[in-house]
């Protein structure tokens, strides 16, 4: 075995490859086909988007083992470990496990390069190979048609909804993303699509190739009621469901595409509706609308494209109307950061720049001239790491007032690490 601790295989596979982020199928494919020829594949469901993706996944998760089955999820990226991406049951994988996994990939590539990212996926599938699981899902990374995960063919697939993010890698609009998105889909397998609003490339290219979609608000739907909510599809009513355990009204567009992609396979994988009303109450995901109550509450998000936060703006709104809002913020240079900001700039206090010790991530000096020229000058900055940035906020928020932890990925990871006191309200 090359390392014998994960904390080392991660930091080599980090460097391993030219490009953190190469999408492409023939690499990891190739490496797949080596080392699990003739293994198993699980059942797979296989779940992709631009937002919803994690919520969709968790919802999945907790329904199907509501259900009794046993279930594998990879998801990406993870929040406080990297076992969280590789989780049978709800567990997460154990450090040896991985590196094992990883040494039997290393084995197998010879000399092919993989990336951080297809490195994850592979051990995912071995792991989950050798699980005796009753269904594996897959979330997908970036994208759809050229993803590691794609090198899986699934049984049913579903794209929770579709918003202009990594431009650099899927294009600059909707609907060149959605062709990117609709790469998972597969002639013949269910094919739900989330998204109330799909680009016309998408069912342009379900008509071209066959594929048969389920898209909501058309084949199924979902309504709000004053106790719960209703789900209707062509066949099946539901009625007074309990809403989703993760907070946001926008879960409910993830929860009825969820609910559709279940129908679909239902004949494979039956559940009950009890298993459903349970799933759903006890559903859990961190960093998605996270709440922690107190004399000045925290609420902690990942919104990081201008849709997330167009969403994370109105549950605001909603739910926090009038409160003074302080927002600890770091976003990745390749966002649209201006996207980002223009829809909850209004509802902010005060900012305060966190840095993120990566290269991706934007510079105070770079958030300090997007945010002057959209005349925001609210400003805090000049701090050393994560927990001082959210140390003053907290300080100068009055007793009613809420902090919000927002953007990026590692500023969430870092915020929770670093704050187990919070885990404790």
């Amino acid at each position: 075995m090359r390392f014998t601790k994960l904390e080392e295989w991660l930091a080599w596979q980090e460097t391993l490859h030219p490009k953190a982020i190469d999408l492409g199928l023939a690499r990891v494919r190739s490496v797949y086909n080596a080392f699990m020829p003739g293994r198993p594949i699980p059942f797979t469901l296989t779940v992709g988007g631009t937002n919803g993706k994690g919520s969709s996944v968790a919802i999945l998760d907790a329904i199907l083992r509501a259900g009794g089955y046993r279930v594998g999820t990879y998801t990406s990226p993870h929040l406080m470990r990297y076992n969280e991406r590789i989780r049978v049951n709800g567990e997460p994988a154990k450090d040896d496990a991985i590196c094992e996994a990883f040494s039997r990939i290393d084995r197998a590539r010879n000399e092919t390069s993989l990336s951080f990212f297809e490195f994850g996926t592979l051990a995912a599938l071995d792991l989950f190979s050798a699980a005796e699981l009753d269904v594996q899902i897959l979330e997908v990374g970036l994208g759809g048609r050229l993803d590691a995960v794609n090198i899986i063919e699934p049984n049913a697939a579903m794209i929770a909804s579709i918003a202009i993010d990594h431009r650099d890698w899927l294009g600059d609009s909707r609907e060149k993303i959605a062709l990117e998105k609709a790469g998972i889909l597969r002639v013949g397998k269910p094919a739900i699509i989330g998204d109330p609003n799909p680009p016309k490339s998408l069912i342009d290219y379900a008509a071209t190739t066959g594929i048969t979609l389920s898209q909501q608000g058309i084949d199924f739907c979902c309504e709000r009621t004053t106790t719960g909510w209703n789900w209707q599809s062509r066949c099946l009513r539901l009625e007074q469901l309990p809403m989703p355990a993760i907070a946001g009204e926008h879960q409910l567009l993830n929860a009825s595409a969820v609910l559709e992609l279940l129908h679909s396979v239902s004949e494979q994988r039956p559940v009950r509706e009890a298993s459903i009303r349970l799933g759903l109450e006890t559903v859990k995901l961190a960093g998605r609308y996270q709440y922690f109550d107190g004399p000045v509450p925290v609420l902690v998000d990942v919104a990081h494209n201008p849709q997330a936060v167009e969403t994370l703006a109105d549950y605001l709104r909603i739910h926090f109307h009038g409160k003074r809002i302080h927002a600890v913020f770091a976003i990745m240079r390749d966002k649209d950061i201006p996207g980002v900001i223009n829809p909850i700039k209004s509802l902010v206090e005060r900012w305060y720049l966190a840095p993120v010790p990566l290269a991706r991530a934007t510079s105070e000096s770079e958030l300090r001239a997007i945010f002057h020229e959209l005349s925001v000058e609210n400003l805090e900055g000049g701090f050393k790491d994560v927990s001082e940035a959210f140390a003053l906020a907290e300080t100068n928020a009055s007793e009613g007032d809420l902090v919000l932890v927002f953007g990026t990925f590692p500023l969430v990871s870092e915020f929770l690490a670093h704050n187990p006191r919070l885990l404790q309200r």
